[in-house]
């Protein structure tokens, strides 16, 4: 179990580390793809949002699939690097930032996504059987439920609690606690029509209106 973070020691590499970790999360993948594969700005197709879900309302499941992947590795690397150079304490102050970044990306004037991309891929970064058991109960409730977000929902509210009972690593599990509490804030409007049974099932077709169905 790796020691706790002592916030008094080095705190400038510690302000660096979220620094980088934020930068590399905020870049807006699904944005940039969209436009490149001449579907114009996702923010203006579907939910508005820039995660896997409203850009394969596009109709590309290629550039859904990258987004995916690229949304996930951003947090992924920003773990690895850090934690290669420096250690998994500083590494996890990355992978935060990562996850903020998605979230809120300053060229979006903070408006970005809903983190179940990044969160995988921080998870997987740091330790990576729990992020294969996400996605194991990510999978499980989507085929049982067929709702995206009650998926991301459920993982992400029993990762922390593996982090912690499962493996006992402590640490992360704190962290993690922290992200499903964020992810779980970006998912409020979801929540509501989850509750309201309004929430949009997986493989629905789109209507030109807004709707916010997606956890990306």
């Amino acid at each position: 179990m790796p020691d706790p973070i002592s916030w008094e020691f080095a705190w400038p590499y510690y302000l660096a580390a979220l620094v980088f970790g934020y930068l590399l999360g905020s870049v807006p993948f699904g944005l940039i793809f969209t436009k490149l594969g001449g579907h114009g700005d996702i923010r203006k197709i579907g939910s508005g949002n820039i995660g896997t879900t409203n850009v394969l309302r596009t109709g590309s499941k290629k550039l859904a699939a990258a987004t995916l992947i690229c949304d996930a590795l951003k947090g992924t690397f920003a773990v690895l690097i850090v934690s290669g150079l420096y250690g998994l304490d500083m590494g996890l102050i990355a992978g935060f930032g990562a996850f903020l970044g998605h979230l809120f990306p300053v060229w979006l004037r903070f408006k970005g996504g809903k983190g179940v991309a990044t969160y995988i891929g921080i998870l997987l970064g740091v330790f990576w059987p729990v992020g294969l058991i996400f996605a194991a109960i990510w999978l499980g409730m989507a085929y049982l439920f067929r709702y995206s977000s009650l998926s991301a929902l459920t993982a992400s509210l029993l990762t922390p609690i593996i982090l912690y009972a499962g493996f006992r690593q402590v640490q992360m599990a704190e962290l993690f606690t922290l992200l499903s509490i964020l992810l779980w804030v970006k998912h409020h409007e979801n929540i509501a029509r989850l509750l309201a049974g309004k929430e949009s099932k997986i493989g629905s077709k789109s209507k030109s209106a807004p709707i916010n169905g997606e956890a990306g």
